[in-house]
């Protein structure tokens, strides 16, 4: 399902005698970043605690001649239907503010809660608390919390309820 955006006109109308150029979206990938040479072992705790998928590994080519491994400049996991980009934060990266695992929280959904947190703290995750049950529960009735050994805080909730109608912004 690709989301549209336009300059605010409808579809098709001309803009001063231009016409709207409609831009289509398809995915929303977020890049997290860890830890300076981390990645390999990111993707590895995240197909251990979350079952992840590695779909993809870009290395830096440069740097292949100068170590025995090279340097990773992303991997591209899949958590259910979600991909996920993983990068090192280094002094050539991309990273905003070069923070590792600040700002952000992923919520992972799940109906076996437990299972789920037992597993991720198995893998080196640290359980944040007891699950929490009840409509205060964040993003499903129940929620667990655990912190990755990047930094990374993952809520791991029952499904939300799809309401139907519309859903205004």
């Amino acid at each position: 399902m690709a989301s549209e955006v336009t300059d605010g006109t409808a579809a098709g109308e001309a803009n001063g005698g231009a016409a709207v150029k409609t831009v289509a979206f398809t995915a929303v990938k977020p890049h997290l970043f860890v830890e300076c040479s981390k990645v390999c072992d990111a993707v590895a705790f995240y197909k251990s605690a979350f079952g992840a998928e590695e779909v993809n590994r870009v290395s830096h080519p440069k740097r292949k001649a100068d170590q025995e491994l090279p340097v990773l400049l992303s991997a591209e996991i899949k958590l259910g239907s979600s991909s996920i980009l993983i990068s090192d934060v280094s002094d050539d990266s991309t990273a905003p503010g070069k923070a590792v695992g600040s700002g952000v929280v992923f919520c992972l959904e799940t109906e076996d809660i437990e299972a789920a947190v037992e597993t991720a703290v198995k893998a080196g995750a640290v359980s944040e608390g007891e699950i929490s049950e009840g409509e205060g529960a964040c993003c499903g009735k129940r929620v667990g919390k655990v912190k990755d050994p990047y930094g990374v805080v993952w809520l791991i909730c029952t499904p939300t309820a799809k309401k139907g109608g519309d859903v205004e912004a």
